[in-house]
């Protein structure tokens, strides 16, 4: 049965977005990720109303965004992965958001959400894909009758790791390993890529 290897964006190959915007805007609650609240549309919401009461528009974090760089050494990783077997990248960002940081990585294949933006270009509201995308893109090459490794470092990618033949973390918080001790813990790149190559054979 052939192999795909699934894995999440931001905390894997490049750094948190949220965590960047509010470096550049001084916006302490934008640093919150689902490294630190499971409830994803909890989440979102706080940040579009944060966006809201400070008159931040896409074109402010897409500023941000094209300043950032892939994480040290996720390039060269990402491109030995792709040699040995199909890659995939779930994410719960946004095509608004992500393509420059893909344009760094060579543009690997992605599925994630998009945003709803109004005439003025602020962020109205996001439109997820479908709920629980990442799980549910796991089950969907599985009717395809893909094995699937799946890599990430939050709770919500969780059930995606849950979902996959073997699920991987790869730099997670204490907090998610505390709660999910099922799943192996790497914490290198040349960690990962060996962990994934033992789950192809």
């Amino acid at each position: 049965m052939s192999v795909v290897t699934c894995l999440d964006l931001e905390g894997v190959l490049t750094p948190e977005v949220w965590i960047n915007v509010a470096e550049r805007t001084g916006i302490e609650k934008l640093r919150l990720t689902t490294r630190d609240i499971s409830d994803y549309d909890k989440l979102m919401k706080m940040r579009l109303q944060i966006l809201a009461e400070n008159k931040l528009k896409l074109s402010d974090i897409q500023t941000v965004i094209r300043k950032m760089e892939p994480l040290d050494g996720a390039r060269e990783f990402l491109d030995s992965l792709r040699a040995i077997c199909p890659v995939i990248i779930l994410s719960d960002t946004y095509y608004e958001f992500a393509d420059p940081l893909i344009e760094k990585l060579g543009r690997p294949t992605l599925f994630c959400n998009s945003l709803r933006v109004d005439a003025q270009g602020r962020i109205a509201d996001y439109l997820l894909r479908q709920k629980d995308g990442k799980r549910m893109a796991i089950v969907a090459l599985h009717l395809l009758k893909f094995r699937v490794i799946a890599v990430g470092d939050s709770y919500n990618d969780t059930s995606m790791l849950a979902e996959a033949d073997a699920g991987i973390l790869f730099r997670p918080p204490d907090n998610v390993i505390a709660e999910f001790p099922q799943f192996p813990v790497t914490r290198t790149y040349s960690e990962l890529l060996e962990q994934i190559k033992k789950n192809l054979e």
